[in-house]
C-alpha cells in the first residue's frame, strides 16, 4: 500500500465504496457513512468508543471542544449530539474523511460543529476547553507527539487533553510526554489494552 493510500494522507488514492450503518454512542442512535481511505470503515473503532465513554465531561470548563483527527466524525458528532450547547471543531488532514464527517453531521442533525482541514494545529487559532483525539498511530510517533505537545498552546487554563492509545502503540510514552508538558497525566480507563489518558492545563 502506498503512503497516499493511508487514512492519514491528504487525499487517499482509493476507489470509493461507501457504506452506511448505525451505531449508538453517548445515549444516541447515530448513523454514519464511511468509505475506503478512512480509519475503521465498517464500525466505530473500539478506542474511540472507550474514549467518548470515559471523558470526564463534568470537568471541562466553558468553551469550545476540538476533535483532532476526526476521521468520518464519530467522536465529534457523538459529543456534539450529546451536548448540543457545546461547539465542537472537528479537524483532519484527510479530504475524504472531512467530506464524510460533514455528511454525517448533517445526517445526524448536528449543527453545533465546525468541520475543516488542518494538518495537526496548522489551521488552529483558537483555544479550547477540551481537546480530544484518537491519534493516527500509523502516521508515526512524531505526528502523535506533535498532536499532544501542541495542545498546551491551544487549551484554556483548566482545559483538558484526552487521548486514547493502545499500550503496545505508545500509551506509556504518551503518558510520560503529557506528564512532562502538563505536570500530571491520569489514566482514566484501561480497557482491552487501550489507555484513556488525560491532562489538565494548569493556570
Amino acid at each position: 500500500m502506498s503512503e497516499q493510500s493511508f487514512y492519514y494522507s491528504k487525499n487517499p488514492n482509493v476507489e470509493s465504496d461507501p457504506i452506511t450503518w448505525n451505531f449508538a454512542l453517548l445515549g444516541n442512535n447515530l448513523v454514519f457513512t464511511s468509505d475506503n481511505g478512512v480509519f475503521s470503515k465498517h464500525t466505530v473503532d473500539y478506542g474511540s468508543r472507550v474514549l467518548v465513554n470515559h471523558i470526564n465531561y463534568d470537568l471541562i470548563p466553558d468553551g469550545k471542544l476540538l476533535d483532532m483527527g476526526t476521521g468520518y466524525g464519530p467522536i465529534g458528532i457523538s459529543i456534539a449530539k450529546a451536548f448540543p450547547d457545546r461547539q465542537i471543531d472537528m479537524i483532519d488532514v484527510n479530504e475524504v474523511a472531512l467530506a464524510l464527517a460533514k455528511k454525517n453531521a448533517d445526517a445526524n442533525r448536528v449543527d453545533n460543529v465546525h468541520i475543516f482541514e488542518s494538518n495537526i494545529y496548522e489551521a488552529i487559532t483558537d483555544q479550547y476547553a477540551a481537546i480530544v483525539t484518537n491519534p493516527p498511530v500509523r502516521a508515526g510517533k512524531k505526528v502523535v507527539d506533535a498532536m499532544i505537545s501542541g495542545a498546551v498552546d491551544h487549551l484554556v487554563d483548566g482545559g483538558t487533553l484526552t487521548v486514547v492509545l493502545q499500550k503496545k502503540q505508545g500509551a506509556p510514552s504518551a503518558k510520560k510526554l503529557m506528564t512532562e508538558l502538563f505536570g500530571d497525566c491520569q489514566i482514566l480507563k484501561r480497557d482491552k489494552g487501550y489507555y484513556i489518558l488525560q491532562s489538565i492545563k494548569k493556570s
